[in-house]
């Protein structure tokens, strides 16, 4: 049993943080497929405020994790940050079930549910600090095993969410539902996870807010975040692309698009914690750019399938290089401000927003000029180009997983 699950998994620390994480990613999964149809079917949004909505709710996000990051490195704890996050999940999510309207949604989209998000980062930083003396294989696994379990969620709750509601004429629900997740993660929290003090973790050169974000925007950790964030971009491009692709030149059905997100959800979940031991023999970066070229092979096939075998039969390369992608990243974005775990978390985050804002120009502009397919393609360029910059940033250094 123990070569299946590794030692690491057994700290408590790192175990409870992979409960928290799991409820976290719960509450994601419950509402993030019925988002678009509650804000703009069910309570009247138009589409074009509710994509500069997603924006910018997506940057209120970054620089509330980048603040809280720092907040929790100078304290030298992160569970007060995290208590706290909670408690706006709570209310972000109650208040859209319990007042739906179009303004609070709004409100909830633009204020409490971001500062939710910046758990997310705050639960990476508090497991990061608990592997301070780990190695690095140590800590490549216990990483690849926290993030696994967000794929694990969504794995598990949409298709439950789903059947639920099937039968009902509101998706609001959904947002009930993920508030009393948010309550359970506040419970995992305050009762399962081990207590720090804080000089254990404390940051010793205090930062203020503007040299926070200074720090994070500095040309040597953006390079590397540019880097990160072009591979990363596939993820979100393939989002867009596979229910378009599946229901047009694939000639699937929309029931294909959800059995395929799963399947691909579930092959996650097993090759995260094969990719982490493949990374104790060759390296992070060696794992990583071999994750990539398998996901960019699966875009590149994806702009050629015309049958719904054809989908599933991408299954396979689609799970295995997505969980590279999913998994590497995390530790590697943290390395880069290894001795403040909160901000270098943070910078998950600054990559989500990055990742997807490329992966909407790259969308925008391949399906200008080349159609569904063509971008499939040009996705998978994209990727490419991302780890060939991270390989040309990591030549005049050591891998940082070696």
């Amino acid at each position: 049993m123990s070569r299946l699950f590794p030692d690491v998994f057994r700290h408590p620390a790192i175990r409870a943080s992979m409960m928290a994480i799991f409820t976290f990613g719960m509450a994601g999964a419950m509402t993030a497929p019925y988002r678009s149809v509650v804000g703009i079917r069910e309570l009247g949004l138009s589409d074009s405020l509710y994509s500069v909505l997603t924006f910018a709710s997506a940057a209120v996000n970054v620089v509330v994790s980048v603040l809280l990051g720092n907040l929790a490195d100078r304290l030298g704890e992160y569970r007060s940050a995290m208590i706290g996050a909670c408690i706006f999940g709570i209310l972000g999510y109650g208040m859209v079930y319990a007042f739906p309207t179009a303004a609070v949604f709004v409100i909830s989209a633009l204020l409490p549910l971001p500062i939710y998000g910046a758990l997310n980062s705050l639960l990476f930083a508090n497991a990061r600090a608990a592997m301070q003396g780990m190695n690095r294989s140590a800590v490549v696994t216990a990483n690849s095993g926290v993030r696994a379990m967000i794929s694990l969620s969504w794995v598990l709750i949409p298709g439950v969410t789903g059947l639920v509601l099937s039968g009902a004429s509101s998706m609001l629900p959904a947002y009930l539902f993920a508030s009393i997740s948010c309550l359970l993660c506040q419970g995992v929290i305050v009762f399962a996870l081990p207590r720090h003090a804080a000089t254990e973790m404390a940051a010793t050169h205090h930062l203020t807010y503007l040299g926070a974000l200074r720090q994070v925007i500095s040309p040597r950790i953006s390079a590397h975040v540019c880097g990160v964030a072009l591979v990363t971009s596939t993820l979100h491009l393939n989002d867009a692309l596979l229910p378009l692709i599946a229901t047009g030149a694939a000639h699937g059905r929309l029931s294909d698009v959800g059995i395929l997100v799963g399947i691909v959800a579930l092959l996650e979940v097993v090759f995260i914690i094969v990719w982490s031991r493949i990374a104790r023999k060759t390296g992070q970066m060696t794992a990583l750019a071999a994750g990539t070229v398998v996901y960019a092979a699966f875009l590149g096939l994806l702009g050629f399938a015309s049958e719904p075998w054809h989908l599933y039969a991408l299954t396979l390369p689609a799970g295995i290089g997505a969980a590279a992608i999913i998994s590497f990243p995390i530790t590697y974005l943290q390395d880069l401000i290894a001795d403040r775990p909160g901000l270098g978390s943070a910078l998950i985050s600054v990559n989500i927003f990055a990742s997807a804002g490329i992966g909407a120009l790259v969308f925008a502009a391949g399906t200008a000029t080349t159609g569904y397919s063509g971008t499939a393609v040009l996705s998978a360029v994209t990727g490419l180009l991302g780890i060939a910059i991270l390989g040309l940033l990591q030549r005049p250094t050591a891998d940082r997983a070696g």
